[in-house]
């Protein structure tokens, strides 16, 4: 009888034991843009395979700026559609004109509804992912940028939301006076009103490996972009741990998975991200604390 108890009491140590090694869910995002073709054909459909998938909140990517909604819904019902899913709205990615081009005016009244469009999601970041033409054909063009993002980030923080911009591989790879062109913007925009959302593989693709930017620029990327050829960590380029070695450095805030080819049928290939870094020993549970 008691060696019997002993074997029963072993088993389930055992048990516990395996259950305590299985990862917890972690604080992962998704970029909605990642499965874009899939939202357009059911929106709620695809955000039940995002929460399906293990992702905890989503970055959208489907502002319409003329009629103020969200993938063909208002702010609010977009929020409590996700909420439902037990996805929370943390981030939104919204091109505006051209400061170039428009006049000033028109820039901040644009921005201005922007801003008001978007506290009704609820979010707590928003990011402009690229510029127009003008920003890459001289320095004054990419200048007359940086001022306007600096007003933006200043109105931005006096609604509560931060704002930030998204590079790719031109940022990098274009060069005024013998300064990099990433370098001028993080050098002409204020901490304060503005941070980086560094998309690591784009970086990487522009010959400026995302570490290199970390450590330069310490407090200045409150948001990632974490992104391969295809699923995360599948080509084995990329050293996600060593980026994220450098995320309490770096003023890390989010990390959003953000995917633009797939090996395998979307659904599937999102999950296959999101496993590989939720089993990552070296990725944490929340930086948002």
């Amino acid at each position: 009888m008691k060696s019997k108890f002993l074997i029963m009491v072993s088993l389930a140590a055992l048990g516990f034991a395996s259950c305590a090694q299985e990862p917890v869910q972690k604080e992962i995002g998704l970029q909605l843009y990642s499965i874009r073709d899939q939202i357009g054909e059911d929106l709620e459909t695809s955000l039940d395979a995002v929460a399906e998938a293990g992702y905890t909140f989503v970055e959208m990517a489907g502002y319409n700026a003329q009629e103020g909604t969200f993938y063909g819904l208002s702010g609010a019902a977009f929020k409590e559609l996700c909420n439902e899913k037990e996805l929370d709205v943390i981030s939104s990615h919204i091109n505006g004109p051209d400061p170039n081009a428009a006049t000033w005016e028109e820039c901040m009244a644009w921005w201005d509804k922007a801003i008001q469009d978007h506290l009704e999601t609820g979010v707590s970041y928003i990011v402009q992912p690229s510029m127009w033409r003008s920003a890459y054909e001289s320095v004054e063009g990419l200048a007359r940028y940086c001022e306007l993002f600096n007003a933006v980030g200043e109105k931005c923080n006096n609604a509560g939301i931060r704002f930030g911009y998204h590079n790719h591989a031109h940022e990098f790879t274009t060069v005024f006076d013998e300064v990099v062109m990433y370098d001028f913007m993080l050098q002409n925009t204020d901490p304060e009103k503005m941070f980086f959302q560094i998309d690591v593989f784009w970086s990487q693709v522009g010959g400026a490996p995302a570490v290199d930017y970390l450590d330069k620029y310490p407090g200045r990327f409150e948001l990632w972009h974490v992104k391969d050829d295809k699923e995360i960590g599948a080509s084995g380029k990329i050293d996600f741990k060593a980026i994220y070695e450098r995320a309490s450095i770096s003023g890390l805030k989010y990390a959003i998975v953000e995917q633009e080819a797939f090996d395998m049928l979307p659904f599937e290939s999102i999950k296959a991200s999101y496993d590989f870094l939720n089993k990552a020993p070296y990725v944490n549970n929340s930086y948002s604390d």
